[in-house]
């Protein structure tokens, strides 16, 4: 089932207001699970629609239900949360937001991701579908969700009986903004995104002065030989026909440059695409920042605690088979293009999982490119200029961005849902 003329026809008069929603959203960025100001909107807005809606699923989340008739259930999702980024667009609607991180810190907010877009398109969908039920039958599962950033948003809400209360979908369905070209789309069959695992390590020393290192224990020194030799797990470890990422993303020591500190603190995040794989880089890691602790002469073993943990985003292939003839017959094949495997992660997956149904997950262009971007685009090279997502440059254009997104849902979820008089 296609969009109809008078879907269609609502969609495009819901332009401005998308717009004015999107900048709202965006001026008023929350991070994880903290989403109580974006929870309260969709909740309001997918009452205005006729839907019933739950509030505080899984901490923050929203859950909006549209029951019409029998037929197949599908499942919508948005995710809502920002990132600890301080934004540098200059847009006049950019975030001058300020949020307390879980460590207590004060941090800039800024929706980096494009998780502002990702609200606006479901709701747009949601308000579309709900105003033209009588050309479709089933129920509409529309899922608001906190958290994606650091992997427990999903988590959370299963964890609080989503499908014992709401029902299980027959399918998952979920889309994300990119920096592909405004107007095209992409996805992919099978393994889509990562996995990711993310942990911080404390390494102990035993601190003196700067004068007389002989006397110490350097946990700088531990921690500097422990970065360097991670780099080799990828490299040494795994094999050249499958794929990972070990990345040391923060390293903290000391305070002062003559006085050798009691530890360092550092935070890696390890990406996989393969189980078996996953396995090998995580027991390489371990075993390698214990033996550099050991090497040392530390006072005690390092302590490693898991900080999030995102599962592989795999689209199941006969539902994506569908979905991607789905969004050819809306937008053109020209426009929608098969997605290379992401390094970025997502809690998307859980959903299906859980629910033992298929998910299908895919991209959507947000970036106004250059001719001679769009050429390079074209054939498979896309600009490194153009900013991604969690830059603090990554501001999708409004037009076509919202529309595109908003139809794509709309296309995915009637390609589920039964006409209305089928049997």
């Amino acid at each position: 089932m296609s969009i109809s003329d008078v879907m269609a026809a609502r969609l495009a008069g819901m332009s401005d207001a998308m717009a004015a929603r999107y900048r709202d959203l965006h001026a008023n960025p929350e991070l994880s699970m903290q989403e109580h100001r974006t929870a309260g909107i969709v909740a309001a807005a997918l009452r205005e629609s006729g839907f019933e809606v739950a509030e505080r699923v899984g901490v923050t989340g929203v859950v909006g239900l549209l029951l019409n008739g029998a037929g197949p259930t599908v499942l919508l999702r948005a995710d809502m949360d920002a990132l600890p980024v301080a934004e540098a667009t200059g847009l006049p609607y950019a975030s001058a937001a300020r949020g307390v991180d879980p460590d207590g810190a004060e941090q800039p907010v800024m929706h980096a991701c494009g998780h502002d877009a990702h609200v606006t398109c479901l709701l747009a969908a949601c308000e579309v579908l709900a105003a033209d039920r009588a050309s479709w039958a089933g129920t509409v599962l529309a899922v608001f969700q906190p958290g994606e950033e650091v992997g427990a948003g999903a988590r959370a809400m299963l964890d609080d009986g989503i499908f014992e209360r709401f029902g299980r979908p027959d399918v998952c369905l979920g889309q994300h903004v990119s920096p592909l070209p405004a107007g095209h789309l992409a996805l992919r069959s099978g393994p889509t995104m990562a996995a990711s695992d993310s942990f911080r390590v404390r390494m102990f020393g035993r601190g003196g002065h700067g004068s007389m290192p002989n006397a110490t224990v350097d946990p700088v020194l531990m921690a500097a030989s422990t970065v360097v030799r991670l780099q080799g797990v990828v490299a040494r470890e795994v094999a050249a026909t499958d794929a990972a990422v070990v990345t040391i993303g923060s390293l903290h020591a000391g305070t002062k440059e003559n006085i050798i500190p009691d530890e360092a603190d550092l935070k890696v995040n390890i990406r996989s695409y393969e189980p078996d794989v996953r396995t090998r880089v995580l027991g390489a890691v371990e075993r390698i920042i214990s033996a550099e602790a050991q090497a040392s002469g530390a006072p005690r073993p390092p302590e490693i605690t898991t900080l999030h943990t995102f599962p592989v985003t795999v689209n199941e292939p006969a539902a994506a088979e569908r979905v991607r003839a789905a969004l050819a017959a809306e937008f053109g094949d020209d426009l929608v293009h098969e997605m290379p495997l992401v390094p970025g992660s997502e809690d998307f997956g859980a959903f299906g999982t859980r629910a033992e149904v298929p998910s299908v997950f895919w991209f959507y262009g947000g970036v106004d490119l250059t001719p001679e971007a769009m050429a390079a685009f074209a054939r498979g090279r896309p600009s490194s200029d153009v900013p991604s997502n969690h830059s603090p440059l990554f501001a999708p254009v409004i037009d076509p961005t919202l529309a595109t997104g908003a139809r794509a849902l709309l296309a995915a979820a009637l390609e589920w849902l039964a006409p209305r008089g089928a049997r």
